[in-house]
């Protein structure tokens, strides 16, 4: 069905019907009132290794060194098919990112692939995760698969450090990690990181959630395990509910009928 309240998108086929509910484990309910985060796997529900072989055509990211990168803004209409609204620049305020190629700068890059986005599997996945955040219809859904691979030594986040992402609902899915060594994510319940919560090494599969309006995150540097051999790390990283003004502002200006925090 077409969304005839976005502009400059087109439409996906809706999943077939399968309860939502079930998708996560029941703990991830849980753990996001009682802690605001959760980490969980959802190898069961996705082919994986289908996934990966979207990575090979990922384009170079133009504006951070030693990283790939695609991009699309998702969102369900009123029946709850996943649809794509259309082109528009990731936009983070310095108060959300440390970084100086990045802070307070419109970026653009490539969609993620029809190809992909067709993928039953992967519109369930976006359909349950909306469920689990109760993201409604036409709220912007902001879907990456980003990464990097190499030799030597890189910092994933370029400079970024301990930092949130300016939004209310993220999660962090591993797509592959190859050859890596390092990559350890930290949660923070400040971002002067004096008040740790707990380090972990997500396998790809694993996803973490996180209330990033209430938490902070980082992760460890990453180098190769085997110095004879490249590295390759990706992940997809999705996310709703900006409560950067900047992101909001540009959304609002290309997605004039979107449904924002700010209106919230």
């Amino acid at each position: 069905m077409k969304l005839d309240t976005l502009k400059h998108g087109y439409d996906l086929t809706s999943m077939p019907a399968n309860p939502l509910s079930d998708y996560w484990n029941p703990d991830v309910t849980r753990d996001l009132e009682m802690r605001d985060w959760s980490l969980t796997d959802i190898r069961q529900r996705i082919d994986l290794a289908a996934w990966q072989t979207f990575l090979a055509d990922l384009p170079r990211d133009p504006y951070v060194n030693r990283r790939w990168k695609r991009m699309s803004w998702l969102c369900l209409d009123d029946l709850g098919s996943v649809g794509v609204m259309g082109e528009c620049p990731m936009a983070q305020g310095g108060a959300f990112n440390d970084a100086e190629s990045m802070a307070d700068r419109l970026r653009y890059y490539e969609p993620l692939t029809d190809a992909f986005l067709s993928r039953p599997d992967v519109r369930a996945f976006v359909r349950a995760w909306a469920h689990l955040w109760g993201i409604g219809p036409r709220e912007p859904i902001l879907m990456q698969i980003t990464g990097v691979r190499g030799e030597g030594q890189v910092d994933p986040l370029q400079g970024q450090g301990i930092h949130a992402d300016g939004c209310k609902a993220l999660s962090i899915l591993v797509m592959n990690r190859d050859n890596v060594t390092g990559a350890e994510n930290h949660l923070y319940a400040d971002k002067a990181g004096t008040r740790p919560l707990t380090d972990i090494t997500l396998a790809p599969g694993d996803i973490l959630h996180l209330r990033d309006d209430r938490l902070f995150h980082s992760v460890d540097g990453i180098s190769q395990l085997d110095p004879s051999a490249p590295f390759e790390r990706f992940i997809i990283i999705i996310n709703s509910r900006f409560v950067d003004g900047f992101q909001n502002r540009i959304l609002r200006r290309h997605f004039p009928d979107a449904v924002l925090n700010e209106s919230r």
